[in-house]
């Protein structure tokens, strides 16, 4: 796909207010090409991309006069639209194919692909390059604290292109990169994997597409994929020395094997974020720029939205949500807020989808269990159909000393009842939940 030579022709996303699809429609929209899209319902995005000046429509009812059909994977085969645009012969591209093409325009793609930490890394890699002036477009899968999900520094293509790489149905696959990086192999998204061999196969393959690779040390499966450095806490080509922590903020010294080459202060919270701190400095390096460059890009980076973002007060307790939703994510979220929490987290937590809650049943109690009376949100099924075995009521089952509950008003019941002045409540999960809990913080004050 050359952007120049469609710039005529119009495109239509089916699933437009998602965080990856808009922000690649806004992409589109920012080199001059119409774009117009749909969505199930309104949102910050759908309300962001008619600021910008794209159209957007609610329901399945607008007919497609586009001719490239962009959708995503959460899009059923029985969508109105979908169907119609197929029976009509337009170009259908799934948005992992439609983010490929666009990646394939820029001479330098930089990807970050893993279970967990790619928005974080890819939005800190943003940072670095706005720092260090380097002209850049950046696609990010959540909401940046100051560039949002989609920033561009030149009007052209002739530029560093920074992606995050979804794993989901092999998504990231369609990406050809200059410089590839693997955060983890962890094991998720079983429903569309048989086991972790496949899985790991998958990200095997996505390194191999790439000049060159980033990959974790301290992850078993990554290290031994080909790679141009490695970084982690444990092992690995770039490591972190002399960790200091100031309620959970880190500073730490950057060593390239072995030697000392520049102190870094992170400006958010969880150990955790020194990984990806790391992940983002070794791209960085491939990507010709300096520590000293690199440095100032990391501590600008204030973080992204839903990643331990505090959003108001429930009488008076400071509420954090985060969007884990991964066990191992679960329990780096859970640990930072006991570290900086003087009372009791007050841990809620909402599954995402059934097939992961039961396939990851047993890793879920095992971190659940280190919370206190955790209370157990309804399941954001997301593109799933129901299934007990993986449903929220069967994880509060198994944790005696959790409480389940399914409605706002509930949530806020529940939370209420017990709490002290010390404590923090910690809201996780990748669903609905950030905005219930958004609903339920006290108003705020002039």
């Amino acid at each position: 796909m050359n952007l120049n030579r469609v710039a005529k022709e119009g495109w239509y996303f089916i699933g437009i207010g998602g965080v990856s699809m808009s922000a690649l429609a806004l992409l589109l929209h920012d080199r001059g090409i119409p774009v117009r899209g749909s969505d199930a319902k309104d949102s910050e995005y759908t309300d962001k991309l008619r600021k910008r000046g794209i159209p957007v429509s609610i329901g399945e009812k607008e007919e497609i006069t586009e001719q490239n059909v962009v959708y995503t994977g959460a899009i059923e085969n029985t969508n109105t639209q979908l169907c119609a645009a197929k029976a009509a012969g337009k170009r259908l591209i799934p948005r992992a194919e439609c983010l490929g093409k666009i990646a394939s325009e820029y001479p330098f793609t930089v990807s970050v692909a893993g279970c967990h930490g790619k928005t974080s890394t890819t939005a800190m890699l943003s940072h670095i390059f706005l720092r260090a002036e380097r002209a850049f477009t950046c696609h990010i899968g959540g909401e940046d604290s100051v560039l949002g999900n989609f920033y561009s520094s030149a009007t052209e293509t002739e530029h560093c292109f920074i992606t995050e790489a979804c794993e989901f149905q092999r998504s990231f696959l369609s990406l050809h990169s200059s410089v590839a990086v693997i955060l983890n192999t962890d094991k998720d998204h079983t429903d569309c994997y048989r086991d972790e061999q496949e899985l790991v196969a998958a990200y095997r393959q996505f390194a191999e597409q790439a000049e060159k690779v980033v990959v974790n040390a301290d992850d078993l499966n990554a290290r031994d994929f080909p790679h141009a450095l490695s970084f982690g806490f444990y092992a690995g080509d770039i490591r972190a020395d002399r960790i200091r922590a100031e309620r959970e903020k880190y500073s730490f010294t950057v060593t390239e094997r072995g030697i000392s080459v520049v102190r870094i202060r992170l400006n958010v919270v969880g150990k955790f974020q020194i990984a990806n701190a790391l992940a983002a400095y070794a791209a960085a390096r491939l990507s010709g720029l300096s520590a000293s460059e690199i440095k100032c890009g990391l501590e600008d980076f204030r973080g992204v939205k839903r990643r331990f973002e505090e959003v108001g007060t429930l009488c008076g307790i400071p509420v954090i949500c985060d969007y884990a939703h991964h066990p191992r994510e679960i329990s780096a979220t859970l640990t930072a807020a006991q570290k900086i929490c003087e009372g009791t987290v007050r841990l809620v937590f909402q599954p995402h989808t059934y097939t992961r809650t039961r396939d990851l049943m047993k890793e879920f109690l095992a971190v659940l269990k280190k919370a206190e009376n955790p209370v157990i949100y309804r399941t954001f099924a997301a593109r799933e159909p129901f299934d007990f075995s993986g449903s929220a009521v069967v994880l509060t089952s198994r944790l005696p000393e959790a409480s389940y509950v399914q409605s706002p008003e509930q949530l806020k019941k529940r939370l209420t009842a017990d709490l002290k002045p010390e404590d923090l409540i910690l809201v996780l999960g990748a669903g609905n939940i950030y905005e219930t809990a958004c609903s339920i913080v006290d108003p705020k004050t002039v």
